[in-house]
């Protein structure tokens, strides 16, 4: 019984001496993060990286909203099922063309706000 007594008693004064010890690393640890976060590089960073997703990153979405709205008129418009059908194909083939556009343009944007990124974080 003592054996065991003195296991729990070992258990217990490492356990509260080890919680002390790792709360003060993590308090340390959670300090020096808060710094890094707040450092003006990376909030620099932060505010490209915002800007960029407001605005190319945006425009791919509308533009696929857009061409649905546009194939979906064309098939519930006024004519025979032929000149519908043929409707559609043609509202598909713009609104493919304008998707592919819009696709490389915010591709380009997405590749120069890294390269900026990069850049920046090299010190060049």
């Amino acid at each position: 019984m003592r054996g065991k007594a003195g296991v729990v008693l070992g258990l217990a004064v490492g356990y509260v001496l080890g919680t002390r010890a790792g709360r003060e690393r993590y308090e340390q640890i959670k300090t020096q993060a808060d710094k890094v976060w707040s450092a003006e590089p990376v909030q620099r960073q932060v505010v490209k990286v915002k800007e960029f997703a407001a605005s190319a990153a945006m425009a791919l979405p509308s533009t696929l909203w857009n061409s649905a709205v546009k194939v979906t008129k064309a098939a519930a418009s006024k004519g025979t099922a032929e000149e519908r059908v043929e409707r559609v194909k043609a509202a598909g083939a713009e609104s493919a063309d304008e998707i592919q556009k819009t696709a490389k343009v915010s591709a380009r944007a997405a590749k120069q706000a890294a390269d900026d990124l990069s850049t920046e974080g090299s010190g060049s």
